[in-house]
């Protein structure tokens, strides 16, 4: 089968460690690209830093951001589709983490906020630096830049453990996931990095077993399970893997690399 659109998870995925890719792994992207395959990213991240990586490899098309909450195109930077939610459902997830000391920020497309940047410090402002994003205040719901697309709460992993079983033990009106260690994710029910990809292929005319996706969380099992062919990073949790048709190397090992070669260069 040959693949025509390929979806890759940016952290833990298509980065290492260090948050950088590597040149190994940025030439066989780009020589994917030079070859045909248009190449996606599928992030939690918003637009403003996932798109970045993008040009840096000198590519166009499409991100499918806030976990598929918002796809974006990426020289136009036009909201192609997102799932805007009431934020009213918010309240109660934003009363919980003021009342438990648990960090929050609500996401636009395009605008993050908190509840008073100026004290961000320590783990959290070190989190925003490390995902080249530093939020604005929160201002009224009236006064946001558009729709809220996505909240997410952010703290050590026991911490964010005993938030995800507190929530799931509510009524739940939104769609939560786990987008990372240190990350719970509140969106629309029909938002996922699954549904925007599913959509988005539909769009620009590719057919479901024409798209292979790599990932490597939680958060990205419903690209994977998609695709005609998913792969999970060695460094996967295993139900992450389970969920997967094939497992490639870590995203310290150059898994982006070694799976593009393989099923789409070879």
């Amino acid at each position: 089968m040959a693949y025509k659109l390929v979806a890759l998870d940016v952290d833990g995925t298509l980065l290492n460690d260090d948050h950088e890719i590597t040149e190994k792994t940025r030439n066989t992207v780009m020589e994917a690209a030079k070859q045909g395959v248009e190449i996606v990213l599928c992030t939690g991240r918003g637009p403003l830093n996932s798109i970045p990586f993008m040009k840096s490899m000198g590519l166009g098309g499409y991100v499918i951001s806030h976990n598929g909450a918002a796809t974006v195109e990426v020289e136009t930077q036009k909201i192609v589709h997102q799932f805007g939610m009431d934020p009213l459902q918010l309240e109660p997830f934003m009363k919980y983490c003021r009342e438990h000391d648990v960090h929050f920020d609500v996401n636009t497309a395009f605008e993050m906020y908190v509840d008073q940047v100026e004290e961000l410090a320590g783990p959290v402002r070190f989190m925003y630096e490390n995902y080249l994003m530093l939020p604005s205040n929160l201002p009224a719901w009236e006064e946001l830049s558009g729709p809220v697309v996505k909240l997410t709460a952010f703290g050590e992993s026991a911490d964010m453990d005993r938030v995800y079983g507190d929530w799931s033990k509510w009524n739940l009106p939104l769609n939560m996931l786990r987008s990372g260690e240190f990350f719970i994710d509140l969106m629309h029910r029909d938002a996922s990095k699954g549904n925007a990809l599913k959509q988005l292929a539909a769009n620009i005319g590719y057919q479901q077993e024409e798209v292979l996706a790599i990932g490597n969380y939680f958060n990205d099992i419903t690209m994977l399970t998609f695709a005609g062919m998913g792969i999970a990073m060695d460094n996967s949790p295993v139900e992450v893997k389970a969920a997967a048709n094939a497992v490639t190397t870590s995203n310290n090992e150059d898994g982006v690399h070694e799976a593009l070669v393989k099923y789409c260069l070879s």
